[in-house]
């Protein structure tokens, strides 16, 4: 198990900082690429562990994938929707968008596939998405506990027609079938009943599917109809970089003071947690957009960060940056409406608890979020990351300002940042990041 000691900060930040492409545009991009007609040129490619398990998944199922690791590029050559394998068997680690997408992707061919993933991902719910496949004509089969991997897909087509689910644990659900839809013999409409988290996430995968030449239908984030069958169309598509992992080093200048500037990810971004900066300025922060940037000025000399009551069902991922933001907080946060942090990589509430309080604040854990007491001096200690990215990630930015914190299991960062550390040592010194 590694470990990784962070070194303090002894200035101001004033750094510029180049993030690597987005996990989630670069699974969509490439599934989409992938059922497209023609050759794509995917741009700014993230290579770590989560869209490994999407490029292997590809070639699993025929999908010629060639991947230039020192341009960050992808050559993917699609059949116009057709997978010429009718068998696989898919690894996909602790990557929901790779289980999720691809069980529905598998669903528009015509064969048996089998969907696996690590201890974690086996305790992840995909059972609604299992239903909904099955309405739409594909025949699901779990191995060990209903509703969840490992699981067969056997498939003979997507016949199209009305789906209806309720409040889905994961927006991944109502994406894999959206994108799936343009396979189906005939229309595909999705019905959500209840609420849907994480609809920015969806509004992302239509964007994707615009991009590749797919129409559809969105009202009100409750209603989604795909006209069939369409097919995607190739194109040479440029990947934005990764609002969830810029929010590090964005969150990094309200923490220390300063500035940091996050290239390549301005207003018109599709990824909702490109609006992570809104609240940073309700915490105290002055955030500036220009030429395709955004820059985070931290608090003035001598004031602190504000304390914040947010809803972060629209970023849940951004909950953990804003948790530990609130240790040097002036005052009392409430993160509330994030309900599906307690079945991502890890219980990230219950995670977030007992983490927060090694560090001497006071927590108190609710259903869908927790509230945060700062301490009057946060404390030193050694975070256990649950092999959770977003838990290593978001906990090292304590050591920016605290001697002799220690992130255990640091090497988890490889599921979507695999040099977010060489990037974090690199934010003390002046100018652009490596």
């Amino acid at each position: 198990m590694s470990e990784r000691a962070i070194t303090p900060l002894s200035s101001p930040l004033d750094a510029n900082v180049r993030i690597p492409g987005s996990k989630s545009l670069t699974n969509r991009a490439l599934l989409v690429a992938g059922l497209a007609h023609g050759t794509s040129r995917l741009n700014n490619l993230l290579l770590a562990d989560d869209t490994q398990y999407m490029v292997d998944a590809l070639r699993s199922l025929g999908v010629p994938v060639q991947v230039d690791v020192d341009g960050n590029r992808a050559i993917v050559q699609g059949y116009g929707g057709y997978l010429p394998h009718g068998e696989a068997d898919i690894y996909c680690g602790n990557a929901g968008t790779v289980m999720r997408f691809l069980m529905a992707a598998c669903a528009t061919a015509t064969g048996t596939y089998r969907l696996d993933g690590s201890a974690r991902m086996r305790e992840r719910p995909i059972g609604e998405l299992g239903r909904a496949l099955q309405r739409l004509g594909a025949l699901v089969q779990y191995e060990q506990a209903e509703g969840h991997p490992p699981l067969k897909v056997m498939a003979r087509g997507l016949a199209g027609g009305e789906v209806l689910l309720r409040s889905p644990e994961s927006s991944q659900m109502v994406s894999g079938l959206l994108m799936a839809g343009p396979a189906a013999r005939n229309d595909v409409l999705i019905a959500v009943e209840g609420d849907l988290v994480s609809k920015p996430y969806v509004g992302m995968t239509l964007a994707v599917m615009e991009a590749f030449g797919v129409d559809a239908v969105e009202d009100r984030m409750r209603r989604f109809i795909v006209p069939a069958p369409q097919t995607y169309r190739a194109r040479e598509y440029d990947i934005e970089p990764d609002a969830s992992n810029a929010s590090y080093f964005l969150a990094a200048a309200g923490i220390v003071g300063g500035r940091v500037a996050v290239e390549g990810l301005g207003r018109e971004s599709v990824q909702g947690d490109a609006r992570f900066p809104e609240v940073l300025e309700r915490m105290g922060c002055r955030v500036e957009h220009s030429g395709g940037a955004v820059t985070v000025h931290g608090p003035a000399p001598g004031s602190r960060l504000r304390a914040v009551d947010v809803d972060l069902n629209d970023m849940p991922d951004l909950a953990q940056t804003v948790a530990v933001m609130a240790l040097f907080a002036e005052g009392t946060t409430h993160i509330r409406n994030v309900a599906n942090l307690r079945v991502k990589e890890t219980d990230r509430v219950a995670a977030l608890a007992t983490e927060l309080a090694k560090l001497g604040a006071e927590v108190a854990e609710h259903a869908d979020g927790l509230t945060v007491v700062p301490p009057d001096e946060v404390r030193s200690a050694a975070i256990d990351t649950y092999d959770d990215h977003r838990m290593a990630m978001s906990f090292a930015l304590v050591g920016l300002r605290v001697s002799g914190l220690v992130i255990r299991n640091a090497d988890c960062v490889a599921k979507t940042f695999p040099r977010f550390f060489e990037t974090l040592e690199h934010l003390g010194k002046t100018g652009a990041s490596p």
